[in-house]
């Protein structure tokens, strides 16, 4: 495994961070310890959840990944891992009971800290904006919690790059602690909504960068085809499989990907992701597994490198997306 710091902390994490969006939904425990096990055993320390993780299934309320996360941290040293979670959804009744005011985030913070079963939260993020809560209440809320300790490092995710910076401006003039990592939707099918505006802030903030869907629910291994096109996927981000299977061009860019796979003697979803490691701005894809298997494909990513023309290549076939 390889590492690099978060953004401009001294904070070391690896280049793959895993996404554990499916334990508790189409993970089971069980399932979910061993994908963790080996995980940590191939070097990679760096966990991401979310407190509402996975409340989409009927009857329950969020919480379910934390959960497994916590019950299976005790196996491990916590100081070796970097637990990363998410705060803004709705995660009890009531007018409070989603948001990033003061009172939600004092409340939810103390729940994924006991679901968890730790003291402290590596990297504390906001899951998306809040259009009804200042900056300034949100970050004054979670300033307290860096400075009791409860959280080391701050984040945020979904973020414009208006939103990123007029939070950073936020904290700069009121001495308030600030958000080191973002985590946007990426991927070699999914490009302009980062690489349009937020790309060039983060790099000139010094702003990590932790993608989520970088294979594109799936897309990018090549389990896809021109001729089955059926939507074989579990995640909730689907709609973006939808989409791709009946665009023509994504097959175009499926074929670049499978060919430096075949020329490399790896799996596609290496060269998704090694070109996607291979920008500057890139800290950490987020890869999301419901299988050991899956992890395995994944795992090798980090090893391989692209040259010039190849990452120049698959530029080309995917401008646009």
């Amino acid at each position: 495994m390889k590492y690099t710091t978060l953004g401009r902390t001294g904070l070391k994490v690896s280049r793959l961070c895993l996404g554990t969006m499916t334990f508790g939904w189409s993970t089971d425990r069980e399932t979910a310890f061993a994908i963790m096990d080996k995980a940590f055993d191939a070097g990679l320390n760096f966990f991401d959840t979310a407190d509402i993780y996975s409340r989409w299934i009927e009857g329950n309320q969020g919480g379910e990944s934390e959960t497994i996360i916590g019950e299976w941290l005790k196996t491990k040293s916590r100081r070796e891992v970097i637990i990363a979670t998410k705060v803004r959804g709705r995660m009890w009744a009531g007018e409070n009971g989603e948001g990033l005011s003061r009172h939600h985030i004092m409340h939810a913070v103390e729940d994924s800290l006991r679901r968890l079963q730790t003291d402290y939260i590596d990297l504390y993020q906001t899951h998306w904006t809040d259009d009804n809560t200042t900056h300034e209440e949100t970050l004054e809320a979670l300033d307290r919690l860096v400075r009791d300790g409860k959280v080391l490092y701050l984040g945020c995710s979904n973020y414009p790059a208006w939103q990123l910076m007029k939070a950073l401006w936020t904290s700069d003039k009121h001495g308030l602690a600030r958000f080191d990592c973002i985590q946007p939707h990426h991927s070699i099918f999914h490009r302009q909504e980062f690489e349009s505006e937020l790309e060039a802030a983060c790099l000139d903030q010094n702003v990590a960068v932790i993608p989520y869907s970088p294979l594109a629910a799936g897309f990018a291994t090549g389990k896809h085809r021109r001729d089955t096109r059926e939507v074989d996927s579990t995640r909730t981000s689907s709609g973006l499989v939808t989409r791709l299977v009946a665009d023509d061009r994504a097959y175009v860019v499926l074929d670049s990907l499978e060919k430096l796979a075949q020329a490399h003697r790896c799996p596609m979803a290496h060269v998704a992701l090694a070109w996607q490691l291979a920008r500057p701005s890139i800290t950490a894809p987020i890869i999301g597994v419901r299988t050991l298997a899956q992890l395995d494909e994944l795992l090798g990513a980090v090893d391989l490198t692209l040259s010039e023309s190849e990452i120049g290549q698959l530029n080309a076939v995917s401008e646009g997306f």
